[in-house]
């Protein structure tokens, strides 16, 4: 994504606004990236800037650290964007399904993969059931999250899935617009305009 920064002549401290507006870029889905993704969500909070730009270039990672982004994401006071460029994969295809209506993007030549959730099953029999049965209940609780942001029944993408054998689900970018999970093929830009205005009355 570009971003076009305009400052006024009179502004001689550029350093106040640099760092501004803050973008957040997802590539992986760990602990690490979760906690960081929080921390730049609670920033952007402070910054007067109408949206939060989430560019989405990632294979994937674990689901429970895509469960705390999305909360971020729900809990946010301003209205988040979501751009995909190069691949949104697992994680990533979910994620991009929670910008906000009219602000979901995707680049003409990247790519989405959906699929069902994947469990680290090891262990005792007892254990694989245990695993088995939380992997199934967050497959219908993201895909029926990603189905409610799509405007889609909440099975949609549920039973797209199960017709076509549980394979990876490799999307086009027209095939992602078709299902709503995106709005725009293309990359946004993003103006910034800092001026100063003198008033004498």
């Amino acid at each position: 994504m570009n971003i076009i920064k305009y400052f006024s002549p009179l502004l001689k401290d550029q350093e106040l606004v640099e760092g501004l507006p803050i973008v957040i870029r997802v590539r992986k889905f760990n602990d690490d990236s979760a906690n960081e993704f929080s921390k730049q969500m609670s920033n952007a909070q402070n910054t007067g800037q109408p949206v939060v730009p989430i560019i989405i270039d990632s294979y994937g990672g674990q689901v429970y650290s895509l469960m705390s982004m999305i909360s971020d994401i729900k809990h946010s006071k301003i209205p988040v964007a979501t751009i995909v460029q190069g691949k949104a994969m697992s994680c990533g295809a979910v994620l991009a399904s929670f910008g906000a209506e009219g602000k979901r993007y995707m680049d003409p030549d990247a790519t989405v993969m959906i699929h069902d959730v994947s469990s680290m099953m090891e262990g005792k029999i007892e254990e694989l059931k245990a695993d088995a049965k939380e992997a199934d209940r967050l497959n219908k609780k993201i895909f029926h999250m990603m189905a409610e942001n799509c405007g889609k029944n909440e099975d949609h993408f549920l039973d797209i899935i199960h017709q076509r054998g549980h394979a990876d689900w490799y999307l086009a970018p027209h095939e992602c617009r078709r299902h709503n999970l995106v709005n725009h093929l293309h990359v946004p830009t993003l103006n910034i305009n800092v001026k100063v205005d003198f008033k004498f009355e």
